[in-house]
C-alpha cells in the first residue's frame, strides 16, 4: 500500500520523532490490548447468549455481563491512553520539525528568496506542517491498529464458524481493488491541491503587500480573476477528492449490509437446523461490523495520509533545499576568524556572473581592488550590473566566475557567518518591523544597547526626527513605515547599518527616493563615514559621489571607465554624459517649479 517516497517519508518523520519515544511507545504499545478487547467483546456475547440465557442462569449471566462492563471500560481507557499519547508524540514532533525547517530557512541562500514567492514558503511553514501534525500520526498508526484488528477479528470468525467467513472473504476483494485504486487517485489529487493552495497563498501575499497599488490603479477585477483561478483548481480537485472518498464510504457501507443480509439470511437457516447457535450468528454480525467499520473508516484514513503525504512532498522540498553552506568546501572557520579580524582588501579579480548557465552574463571581466577606507562609487544605466557586484559581496550569489578575494581569501570559501560581520548593507528598499525604533536599529541583538542604537541614530542624523517623536526611540513604527515619510525610514535604515558595527558599508541607491533635506543630512552621514570605514556605494544621483576616491562606470556588465571625478570629467565619456544629463534635468526641474 505504501510507496517508496511513503516509506522514506515516514522514515524522515519518525527520525524526528525518536526523541519523543517513551510517550510513543507507551501509545504503540496499547495496540495489542485493542486486538485482545476486541476479541474478547464477542466470546463474550456468545457465553452469555449460548451458555447462560439459554439455560437461564441468572447468576452466571450477570457475572459475564459484568466482565462484559469491564471489557468496554478497559476499551475506553487503552483507547484513550493510545490516542492521548499519539497526540503528543504527533505535535511535539511537528513542533521540533516547524523550528528545524526555519532555521533552515534562515540559512538558505538570499536566491533562494529571489526567484521563490514568500507565500510558498509561508505556506509550507504553515499549512503544510499543520496538515502532518494533525493526521500524519494518528492516521498512519490508526492505519495499523485498524488493519491488525480486522486480521484477528477474521481469524477468530473463522475459528468460530468458517462457513460463515467464507461469505465474509468473498466480498473482500473488490473492497480491497476499489480501495487501492481510489488510494493512488487520492494521493495524485492531494498533490494538486497542496500545489495549488500554496500557489494561491503565495498569490493572495502578494497582492495584500501591493493592495495600494492594486486600488490606485483599480486592477482590483482583474486580480480577483486571477485568484479566482487558483482557488478554482483547488475547488476541482477536491471535488473529485470528495467524490472518489464518497463512492468508496458509500460503496463499503453497501458490502457491509449486503453482507449483513446474507449471513442473516444463511445463518437463520442454520440456526432453524440446529447447526449454529443464536450467540454465534449474533456474534458473528456484531464482529461483522467490527471489521467492515475500520474498512468504512479506512477511506478518511487514506485521505488523511494522502493529504500528509502531498504536505510532506512540499516540506521535503524545502528540506532538499541547499543552504548557503551545503555542498562547498570551506575553510576552518577558526583560521579564517583571524584573518577577518580586521577588514584589509577586497578584490574582483576578472569576475563573470550570469544567473543561470544558459543565461546572458550580466557582469563580464570586472576588476577592482576596494582598500580599507577608501571609498568606491558604482555608477551606470539600469541593469549595468551595479546590485549585482552588491549582491555578490553579500553572498546572495556564489556561483561567480573568477575570484572574489576578502583579505586575500577566496569569498565562496568562506562561511557566511565568518565574513559577513565585516559588511553592513543600506539597501535601497526598506523593511521595517512593526517594532520600534530601537528594535529596528538593533534588531533585537543584545550586544546592541540603547546607547549604541543611539549613538548610530546621531552619526546619521537621524535623532533630529527621532528626538521629536512620541517616545522617541520608543515609538512604535506601523506596517511598512507607514507613520514615517520615506526619508525617515531611509534614516532609520542608515543608523541600522551603523549600528550593526560593519567595517564595510555597502549603500544601494541610499538618496535615489529622499527629499533634499534628507539626501542632505545623509550626505553629511557619508562624509562622516569617510574618515573611519569602507564605503562602496550605488547611485544615480551622481552628487553622492563625485567625492569617492574610485568611480566604477558601468555599462552592459562591464567597466567602461573608472578613476575619481576629475578624472573621468577629463575623460569627457559616459561618466561626463551621465553628470551633464543629471545637471540639465536639475535645471528643468528649476524652470518648471519657478513656472
Amino acid at each position: 500500500m505504501l510507496k517508496g517516497v511513503d516509506v522514506k517519508y515516514l522514515k524522515h518523520f519518525f527520525k524526528f520523532a525518536k526523541k519523543y519515544k517513551k510517550s510513543a511507545i507507551l501509545g504503540i504499545a496499547m495496540l495489542p490490548l485493542t486486538v485482545v478487547t476486541s476479541l474478547l467483546f464477542p466470546w463474550l456475547i456468545i457465553q452469555i447468549i449460548d451458555v447462560h440465557l439459554s439455560q437461564g442462569d441468572m447468576q452466571g449471566l450477570l457475572e459475564y455481563v459484568a466482565y462484559l462492563v469491564a471489557v468496554l471500560v478497559m476499551s475506553y481507557l487503552v483507547d484513550t491512553t493510545y490516542s492521548y499519547n499519539l497526540r503528543k508524540t504527533g505535535q511535539n514532533t511537528v513542533t521540533d520539525m516547524r523550528s528545524v525547517l526555519f532555521d533552515r530557512v534562515l540559512k538558505l541562500p538570499r536566491s533562494y528568496f529571489d526567484s521563490t514567492p514568500i507565500g510558498v514558503t509561508l505556506s509550507r511553514l504553515t499549512s503544510d506542517l499543520e496538515t502532518v501534525g494533525e493526521t500524519f500520526v494518528q492516521s498512519v498508526v490508526g492505519l495499523v491498529k485498524d488493519t491488525l484488528n480486522t486480521i484477528a477479528l477474521l481469524v477468530m470468525m473463522f475459528l468460530i464458524d468458517w462457513k460463515l467467513t467464507l461469505i465474509v472473504l468473498f466480498v473482500m476483494p473488490p473492497v480491497m481493488y476499489l480501495t487501492v485504486y481510489v488510494r493512488n487517485r487520492l494521493r495524485e489529487l492531494y498533490l494538486l491541491t497542496r500545489s495549488a493552495l500554496a500557489r494561491g497563498v503565495g498569490f493572495l501575499q502578494e497582492v495584500l503587500f501591493g493592495m495600494k497599488t492594486v486600488q490606485m490603479y483599480r486592477a482590483e477585477s482583474q486580480v480577483e480573476e486571477k485568484f479566482k483561478s487558483y482557488t478554482d483548481e483547488f475547488l476541482h480537485a477536491q471535488k473529485k477528492i470528495n467524490k472518489y472518498d464518497a463512492i468508496l464510504f458509500s460503496f463499503i457501507s453497501g458490502i457491509t449490509s449486503v453482507t449483513i443480509a446474507l449471513l442473516i439470511w444463511y445463518g437463520s437457516e442454520q440456526v432453524i437446523e440446529g447447526a449454529l447457535t443464536l450467540g454465534v450468528l449474533i456474534a458473528f454480525i456484531n464482529t461483522l461490523e467490527k471489521v467492515f467499520v475500520p474498512i468504512r473508516d479506512f477511506t478518511s484514513q487514506i485521505a488523511s495520509i494522502q493529504s500528509s503525504f502531498a504536505a510532506f512532498d512540499h516540506i521535503e522540498e524545502l528540506f532538499a533545499q541547499p543552504t548557503a553552506e551545503e555542498g562547498r568546501q570551506l575553510l576552518p572557520s577558526q583560521e579564517v576568524k583571524r584573518q577577518l579580524t580586521q577588514f584589509e582588501t577586497l578584490e574582483f579579480r576578472n569576475v563573470s556572473f550570469r544567473y543561470k548557465g544558459d543565461a546572458p552574463y550580466v557582469l563580464n571581466n570586472v576588476s577592482f581592488v576596494l582598500e580599507k577606507g577608501h571609498q568606491i562609487a558604482l555608477v551606470g544605466s539600469t541593469g549595468s550590473g551595479k546590485s549585482t557586484i552588491l549582491r555578490l559581496i553579500s553572498r546572495t550569489y556564489l556561483n561567480y566566475e573568477g575570484s572574489i578575494l576578502l583579505n586575500g581569501i577566496e569569498l565562496s570559501d568562506i562561511a557566511v557567518e565568518d565574513s559577513m560581520h565585516l559588511f553592513s548593507l543600506m539597501m535601497q528598499e526598506v523593511h521595517l518591523f512593526e517594532e520600534s525604533i530601537e528594535f529596528n536599529i538593533a534588531l533585537g541583538k543584545p550586544e546592541i544597547e540603547s546607547k549604541d542604537v543611539e549613538q548610530s541614530a546621531q552619526y546619521v542624523y537621524a535623532n533630529r526626527f527621532i528626538d521629536k517623536l512620541p517616545g522617541r526611540y520608543d515609538f512604535k513604527i506601523e506596517k511598512n513605515g507607514s507613520n514615517l515619510s520615506v526619508g525617515q525610514t531611509q534614516l532609520i535604515s542608515f543608523a541600522r547599518a551603523v549600528a550593526q558595527g560593519g567595517q564595510v558599508m555597502m549603500l544601494d541607491e541610499a538618496t535615489s527616493s529622499v527629499d533634499s533635506i534628507t539626501e542632505s543630512l545623509i550626505q553629511k552621514a557619508m562624509q562622516r563615514l569617510f574618515n573611519d570605514k569602507t564605503v562602496i556605494a550605488i547611485a544615480h544621483r551622481l552628487s553622492t559621489v563625485r567625492h569617492s576616491d574610485l568611480i566604477l562606470v558601468l555599462e552592459k556588465g562591464e567597466i567602461v571607465e573608472r578613476g575619481n571625478h576629475k578624472q573621468l570629467l577629463a575623460l569627457n565619456g559616459l561618466y561626463a554624459g551621465l553628470l551633464n544629463e543629471t545637471i540639465k534635468s536639475s535645471t528643468e526641474n528649476i524652470e518648471t517649479a519657478n513656472q
